[in-house]
């Protein structure tokens, strides 16, 4: 089967996450801006951070379906698994936000994050092992970033356990790594067109 229905479908499923995050932004209780700030500036930020976070995953998304353009049962269920912890931003982020950033939803956030991330090797697995899977394996290489994400993750879930405001750090680190392009599998496109379909 095409992967492009599969596609098509996550990209509703990321916009409604966008969506609904951005509607659980508080309005400020006045006109000016320290009221933006004081009502909102904390969950703009927060709002910011989980937007970054799912532009990245529907950038390499479709990254990854260039080079997969079929999928089996095994891939719709991985991408299902992926979409689920994505579908979680919304409530993390707000409850991140209501407490000010207290440890638990910190924490939680963290493995929000984390769990994301897995879903995402696991899907980026099971297309390894399909039909094209020598060609995707052959562009991501050994993937440093992918294997450091989850390090970092779990280490700002330690330092939230310890301050909750530094183990955001470790997080938005992941965020400023993987905002710097990507472009191993364009590369790769780019050497080998004929591979394309």
């Amino acid at each position: 089967m095409r992967s492009s229905r599969l596609e098509a479908f996550s990209d509703g499923v990321l916009a409604i996450i966008i969506t609904v995050m951005v509607l659980g932004l508080a309005v400020p209780h006045g006109e000016t801006f320290h009221s933006l700030f004081r009502t909102s500036g904390l969950g703009l930020l927060t709002y910011l951070l989980s937007f970054i976070y799912i532009g990245i995953y529907w950038n390499n998304h479709h990254h990854l379906f260039q080079m997969h353009p079929r999928v089996n049962g095994a891939a719709l269920w991985a991408n299902l698994h992926l979409l689920f912890w994505l579908s979680l931003y919304p409530f993390t982020t707000a409850w991140l936000t209501e407490t000010r950033v207290a440890t638990a939803p910190t924490v939680v956030y963290g493995i929000n994050l984390l769990a994301a991330a897995v879903a995402y090797s696991i899907l980026q697995a099971v297309l390894s092992r399909g039909p094209d899977g020598g060609r995707l394996r052959e562009a991501i290489g050994r993937d440093v970033k992918g294997w450091l994400s989850p390090v970092l993750y779990a280490a700002g879930i330690g330092l939230a356990v310890i301050a909750p405001w530094l183990g955001l750090l470790p997080y938005i680190a992941v965020a400023v790594i993987w905002l710097i392009p990507d472009r191993r599998i364009e590369r790769y496109l780019a050497a080998h067109p004929d591979d394309e379909e």
